[in-house]
């Protein structure tokens, strides 16, 4: 059984590019596993969360749906401890 029928809208741009962002993060994260190369950079990661969670904030304050701080709070904890540990390896 299938819901409704109700037009199918286009995610906004805003959206868009939220998920833009986590496929190039997902990509950048995998290709070291699939090449077996070098991991990407730490700072590059957490420069990518941080570009994320400034535009969910911008998103949130249009949509009252998105309004997460315990989601934010998560992401800027996991940005803070990309930049510890990237901060901690030799010849950073």
């Amino acid at each position: 059984m299938t819901g409704p029928d109700r037009p199918r809208s286009r995610p906004d741009p805003a959206t868009m590019l939220s998920l833009g962002l986590l496929v190039v993060l997902a990509l950048l994260l995998l290709w070291p596993l699939v090449s077996g190369g070098p991991p990407p950079s730490p700072y590059l990661v957490g420069a990518l969360l941080v570009v994320r969670l400034g535009l969910q904030l911008w998103r949130a304050r249009t949509d009252e749906r998105l309004r997460r701080p315990s989601s934010w709070a998560l992401d800027l904890i996991l940005i803070g401890l990309l930049f510890y540990a990237a901060s901690e390896q030799p010849g950073a």
